[in-house]
């Protein structure tokens, strides 16, 4: 994923949920309906999310230091993890309270007018968010079908606003039902309901974060594509042979770490060597542009019980 593509997709979402989350405050001081006043918080949590992701973005670039000597690439993946932790509390769990508070002491909705008014703007706007984050995802996903994305994207600013905008619009969907049976039936617990559902959606949405967000945390490897196209750029046939085992990390979604010991041959002097692993690190770092971090480690490969031989190289995370 590209940093603009992002950036993009975060500032639309930003601009987009500042001014639903005024409106939504607004209707909720004058109709008093609780899934205004919960879809309102959840704005605000989704704003603070897109600030966390840009500032995330900003210290990620700062250069790496003699404490940090594979640099900041994975702040990005420290914030979109706090971006799972407000949606979590900040949002969902602030929803289910004032759903609860809806349905034990119930109340109707006034001036319905508001909240309808304002839902429908939100739905605009939010809608225009979740077309630009599309659009912006679409560029990078390649054939992959969107829970597929979801989970292989390695940078978590678009996967990020994808499942923040999909709850929103749900979560618009939800309240306009609630506050609409509340004006129909006359009766304020349906509105408490939809608060309730717009909680439950947003505590789903932000664990599926929290997961995947973990995961990037732990460090993943480089996709199957990729590992391949690595695996292959090493072996020249004729200085290095065969790959013996080989592994890589992410040092952040635009940054790899490449390990592997690759057979040389046998009588191979330490100048050719040398020069076999310069030029083997110059292939890979063509064949993968994000492979910037290379370790080699010239080996001479033994068929029945090599030293250190392994199994290759598997996906940290299900595919």
């Amino acid at each position: 994923m590209s940093a603009s593509g992002g950036t993009k997709a975060i500032v639309a979402a930003l601009g987009a949920n500042l001014a639903i989350a005024v409106a939504k405050f607004v209707a909720a001081g004058f109709s008093g309906s609780a899934s205004m006043l919960a879809e309102g918080v959840h704005s605000v949590a989704d704003s603070g999310n897109q600030a966390l992701l840009l500032l995330g973005g900003k210290k990620a670039k700062k250069e790496a230091s003699e404490e940090h000597p594979f640099g900041y690439g994975r702040e990005r993946y420290i914030y979109g993890f706090l971006v799972s932790i407000v949606l979590f509390t900040v949002g969902g769990v602030f929803a289910l309270y004032e759903g609860y508070e809806k349905i034990a002491h119930p109340h109707e909705v006034e001036h319905w007018y508001w909240p309808v008014g304002v839902l429908v703007f939100a739905i605009v706007a939010e809608t225009f968010s979740f077309r630009t984050a599309i659009q912006e995802s679409n560029e990078v996903r390649g054939k992959l079908s969107w829970s597929q994305f979801v989970r292989r994207a390695k940078a978590p600013e678009l996967p990020v606003v994808l499942l923040e905008d999909l709850g929103a619009l749900v979560g618009l969907v939800l309240a306009l039902g609630g506050v609409g049976l509340a004006l129909l039936t006359g009766n304020g617990v349906w509105d408490g309901v939809g608060t309730m559902c717009i909680g439950a959606l947003l505590v789903v949405i932000a664990l599926v974060l929290a997961v995947e967000t973990k995961s990037l945390l732990l460090g993943e490897s480089a996709d199957p594509a990729e590992r391949d196209k690595i695996s292959a750029a090493l072996v020249d046939g004729e200085t290095v042979t065969r790959v013996i085992h080989m592994r890589t990390l992410h040092l952040g979604p635009e940054e790899l770490l490449v390990a592997a010991k690759i057979a040389v041959q046998h009588d191979d002097t330490a100048v050719q060597i040398a020069r076999a692993i310069d030029a083997a690190e110059q292939r890979v770092r063509e064949a993968v542009p994000i492979a910037r971090v290379i370790y080699l480690e010239p080996d001479v490969y033994r068929a029945q019980g090599s030293e250190g031989e392994s199994a290759p190289e598997t996906a940290s995370r299900t595919q």
